[in-house]
């Protein structure tokens, strides 16, 4: 009959070797060399501890624990020997020179590699050996025990090839082991043996240089580059500069001594270093390759055709634009594959510190009104992009032309149509109007609404809303009318009958109400209507709105005027409440301000009425948004100045009284 070991696992299942009891594992893990010997030759971790400490050995008679790591291994009903041997294996068929290499326990190794020379060149289900292993963990002294042990019984050939250049299941020596983890020491003690390895490559074709590089060890990284043939080879085409660049400049400056032509190498996307370096923006590691590399590196194109001064702009990195120009001011008048010049990929991307750096240098001005391959400016591709700061930038340099038209005859005002976004589509409307920027010319019976936004939906999720909020306001308001401030006296007529802040929230809180109920009023009409002049009613309802509210905190204000007693406290509050409403109104108009008050008052009241009118036909909200905002801004002030001369009003009556 089988044992219960034998019935759990097969025979298919077990390695070639026997499972590793325990306590023969946990002496090899913590480095117990004296514990680990005597168990191989007494049989067994447990009975050498017994005899060390004066026990008697156990009899064969006495009970022996049951389980795989403790018990005789029976396979097929045939028992393979004693618990403790040198060829035990865990799980992952690694020996006890796996385990103490791992933990670099160079005596235990020493003492293993005597014992059973053939562990040296074992290796575990990962193909790893205790080399391997070693250099995982970054143990030198393991390293070099392993080698000067294998020395004693291999020729130089076999210790190169079997050992050495051994590779483990990802194609990696112990050498891409040690740099892949960053372990320096490791890294110079495997160079000092085997300098060669340096110049191979794993099964993803990387190098040990490009690993130690990605662990970001400087020390690894030294150690190799002693080594002149050492491959920098990393994925995706790239080599070890192209991975140091985004590292450290320390690294870099150690790769370019080391061989500069690496700057010129290009990856599977025609990439240089230059190109990753100008996009992460590091002045001084680019400077570092600039100094060194050849210098045609600043005018390499990737695929697409962009330059390193391409991706610095790209990414809005305005001090390595400098930097790029300062070293090579030629590389300005590199073309992508569609002829953009880096302006062109800096204004798309709305990077107007680059586009002002363009417009400040004399050098560069020609680039302004330059056309890629579709017939497009820098100004054309801003607005398309609806980039209102690099449009703002580039038409108050006053050296854009904004009658320049496209392939397709459009110029850059007829590319506000593609915008998706009613408040961008208003303001690059305010703008190019200000500089009088002309529309192609067309039949005006052709010229389409704009229709990049559906305002009609927006308009009604947004009339339900504001309705809810506009009921709530009315419902404050009317509540606050029969709760006065000062409460009531005995003939039922409010205590502060008759006082001038109480008449003034009187005042307040009926015209709170009552723009409150005519707002939800034609919130809901429009809401059911959907005519035409719903939109004026929408817009009435939101002044109507703005001003209940506005009167609801003033009422506030005035109440509490009222009531108070203490001018200090009125003066705090007076300031506190003009100040948050300041605030208020300030971030309500940067946030909605359509443009300047000179872009605003041409668009209104401008003599272009020609313009004016092909505005109104495809942009037929631009000027009922602008009117609006207008009025907003004059109704904001006068509340503001509403709430200075309440405190001034309530502070004087305070002192003559």
């Amino acid at each position: 009959m089988e044992s219960a070991q034998g019935q759990a696992i097969s025979k298919d299942e077990l390695p070639d070797g026997m499972f590793m009891c325990s306590e023969l594992y946990i002496a090899a893990f913590e480095g117990r060399t004296e514990e680990v010997l005597m168990g191989l030759q007494t049989g067994g971790v447990h009975t050498a501890t017994a005899a060390r400490n004066g026990r008697r050995r156990p009899s064969p008679g006495d009970a022996r624990p049951t389980g795989i790591f403790h018990a005789f291994v029976i396979i097929s009903g045939t028992q393979h020997g004693p618990c403790c041997t040198t060829r035990e294996v865990t799980a992952d068929r690694s020996t006890l020179l796996h385990i103490a290499a791992g933990q670099g326990h160079s005596d235990l190794v020493t003492e293993l590699g005597l014992r059973d020379g053939a562990l040296l060149f074992s290796a575990n289900s990962s193909l790893d050996t205790p080399l391997h292993c070693a250099a995982r963990s970054g143990h030198a002294g393991a390293i070099e025990a392993i080698v000067r042990l294998a020395r004693r019984d291999a020729d130089a050939d076999r210790l190169r090839e079997e050992l050495l250049g051994r590779r483990n299941r990802a194609g990696d020596t112990a050498l891409h082991v040690a740099a892949r983890h960053g372990h320096g020491e490791a890294v110079e003690a495997l160079m000092k043996l085997a300098p060669e390895l340096a110049a191979g490559v794993n099964g993803a074709a990387v190098s040990p240089l490009y690993l130690a590089v990605m662990s970001r060890s400087v020390r690894a990284v030294e150690a190799i580059l002693g080594y002149r043939d050492a491959s920098a080879a990393g994925p995706m085409s790239q080599n070890a500069l192209h991975a140091a660049v985004l590292q450290s400049s320390e690294m870099v400056s150690f790769l370019l001594r080391w061989q500069p032509g690496l700057a010129t190498d290009l990856d599977c996307y025609k990439s240089s270093p230059l190109h990753f370096a100008s996009s992460d923006g590091d002045c001084d590691i680019i400077k570092e390759i600039l100094t060194y590399a050849p210098p045609s590196t600043a005018y390499l194109q990737d695929r697409e055709g962009l330059s390193a001064l391409h991706a610095a702009a790209l990414m809005g990195n305005g001090p390595a634009v400098k930097l790029l120009l300062q070293f090579c001011p030629a590389s300005a008048d590199i073309r992508d594959n569609q002829g953009r010049s880096f302006l062109h990929v800096a204004a798309l991307r709305g990077h107007s510190s680059i586009v002002s750096h363009v417009i400040k240098n004399r050098m560069l001005e020609n680039l302004l009104n330059v056309q890629d391959q579709e017939g497009n400016t820098a100004l054309h591709l801003a607005v398309q992009a609806g980039e209102y700061r690099v449009v703002s930038k580039l038409l108050s340099s006053g050296k854009v032309q904004v009658h320049i038209m496209n392939n397709e005859g459009c110029t850059p005002s007829d590319l506000i149509e593609n915008s998706t976004s009613f408040y961008s589509m208003v303001r690059l409307v305010v703008k190019l109007n200000v500089y009088q920027a002309q529309f192609r010319p067309q039949r005006q019976d052709h010229v389409k609404e704009w229709a990049g936004q559906d305002l009609v939906k927006w308009r009604l999720v947004t009339s339900k809303n504001l309705a809810i909020v506009s009921t709530l306001v009315a419902t404050v308001a009317f509540s606050a009318a029969f709760n006065v401030p000062g409460s009531y006296g005995s003939d039922g007529k409010a205590t502060l009958n008759g006082n001038r802040m109480y008449n003034a929230f009187l005042v307040l809180d009926t015209i709170a109400v009552t723009t409150a109920v005519v707002a939800t009023i034609l919130l809901v009409y429009g809401r059911a209507s959907r005519s035409h002049h719903s939109w004026l009613d929408f817009i009435i309802s939101m002044h109507f709105l703005w001003l209940s509210l506005l009167s609801m905190m003033l009422g506030f204000f005035t109440a509490i005027a009222a009531t108070s007693d203490k001018n200090s406290t009125l003066i705090a509050l007076v300031r506190l409440i003009y100040s948050g409403l300041y605030v208020l109104i300030l971030l309500l108009t940067i946030l909605g301000s359509p443009g300047s008050l000179r872009g605003v008052l041409r668009l209104l009241f401008g003599r272009k009425q020609h313009l004016k009118r092909r505005i109104n036909r495809q942009y037929p909200f631009v000027v009922i948004y602008v009117f609006n905002m207008l009025l907003f801004i004059v109704i904001s002030n006068i509340a503001i100045s509403a709430v200075q001369t309440i405190g001034d009003v309530s502070t004087s009556s305070r002192n003559h009284v």
